[in-house]
């Protein structure tokens, strides 16, 4: 069985992405690893050919400045990552700059893989997810957060990354047929100093918007401001091991008052339903889940 990795990124270091955790992450998996570099400010090709030489490809890349419409150029520069990859390649674990596989999912992550080579039917792997916000000590804990996507994909160039790269869809337009496994990604993208958290947002923001919404929605400011979120829950688990010394590198504070999380009532009524028989109700999935 061969693995194929790929990614794509964009100044890492101006905006503070853990890409190079998260691509540390699946390389144990991974017998190379595609990365479509964006045209960066800042030192973040050499970044990632340092990471590991034998292993990482870099394909640069220029983004389509203008494109200013749902986030298409997230999933362009993916496409080109994955069009990248080994023909001979049998899975593709596709990381976002922001994402981390913890180590404890490795062993299940490659069993899953294997467990489902021969099956044909099977277009992806569906993996669940952790986000955090303001700090490593906080998750988002309303229904906000997506919970669940594809991450690892079958090699097969009729899939193609959907709208803002969020999930993948196959030719022309179908949803992927997946398997969920019991392994998390840790989402990181909420998590960094308030400063460049702000930098984040006042560009990324026109990668989906024209410049009237800009000037209307996106307000210029020194920092960002981590307390407008309605409910936060306290992380009790283990960090993955790559990000402990980026996480002792934090120089900002955040701290969340959970007794004032804000829950309204369609919400509250939604994980009653959910508790109580098992649905998730108005839940977005761009995928059909195979049960066997």
């Amino acid at each position: 069985m061969k693995v194929s990795g790929f990614s794509f990124i964009r100044n890492a270091i101006k905006y503070d992405y853990p890409i190079e955790e998260a691509l540390r992450s699946i390389l144990p998996l991974c017998d190379e690893v595609i990365v479509a570099v964006g045209n960066s400010e800042d030192k973040t090709r050499k970044l990632i050919e340092d990471i590991s030489p034998s292993k990482i490809k870099i394909i640069d890349s220029k983004w389509e400045e203008n494109l200013r419409e749902g986030g298409r150029v997230l999933a362009l520069e993916t496409d080109k990552a994955f069009q990248g990859i080994s023909k001979d390649s049998d899975w593709a674990f596709y990381i976002q700059g922001d994402e981390v596989l913890h180590e404890k999912y490795l062993p299940i992550v490659r069993s899953e893989m294997e467990k489902n080579l021969e099956n044909k039917e099977v277009d992806g792997l569906l993996f669940n997810y952790i986000h955090f916000y303001g700090s490593y000590d906080y998750v988002g804990s309303s229904d906000r957060w997506y919970k669940h996507e594809i991450r690892v994909i079958r090699n097969n160039q009729d899939i193609f990354s959907y709208k803002d790269a969020q999930g993948f869809r196959k030719m022309p337009n179908q949803k992927l047929r997946v398997k969920k496994i019991p392994a998390y990604i840790y989402h990181y993208g909420w998590v960094k100093d308030p400063k460049a958290m702000q930098g984040k947002q006042e560009t990324f923001h026109t990668l989906w918007h024209d410049d009237e919404w800009m000037n209307k929605n996106v307000l210029p400011a020194d920092e960002f401001d981590y307390s407008e979120i309605d409910a936060l829950s306290r992380f009790a688990g283990t960090h993955p091991e790559i990000m402990k010394e980026r996480i002792s590198r934090k120089n900002w504070t955040f701290e969340h008052d959970l007794s004032k999380n804000k829950i309204s009532f369609k919400e509250k009524f939604k994980r009653t339903i959910r508790k109580g028989i098992g649905i998730s109700i108005g839940e977005y999935r761009n995928y059909v889940e195979l049960k066997k």
